[in-house]
């Protein structure tokens, strides 16, 4: 997984969801557009992402999921969890 490109800024952040509040858009491939990149912060339980099909990665409050512009991603959940994603560009 890449890490954030250093010159990025912070510009946006979702709402806290939950394992009954995630969006069901989020649990199927989707994209961010030209360069948007994300970090999935996980405030409790653990989350797999899942980039392009063949990268799974579990995240935990330990790690972040760097989320790259254009590149189809997903997440699956593992039973209770906090979390939010922020977007840079």
């Amino acid at each position: 997984m890449k890490n954030l490109p250093k010159h990025v800024q912070a510009y946006k952040k979702t709402p806290e969801f939950s394992e009954d509040s995630i969006p069901k858009s989020l649990l199927k491939d989707h994209s961010t557009k030209p360069g948007v990149w994300g970090k999935i912060q996980l405030i409790e339980g653990s989350l797999i992402y899942v980039i392009n099909q063949q990268e799974h990665h579990v995240l935990t409050q330990n790690s972040e999921g760097i989320i790259e512009p254009e590149i189809s991603h997903h997440l699956k959940c593992k039973g209770p969890v906090r979390f939010f994603v922020e977007f840079y560009r």
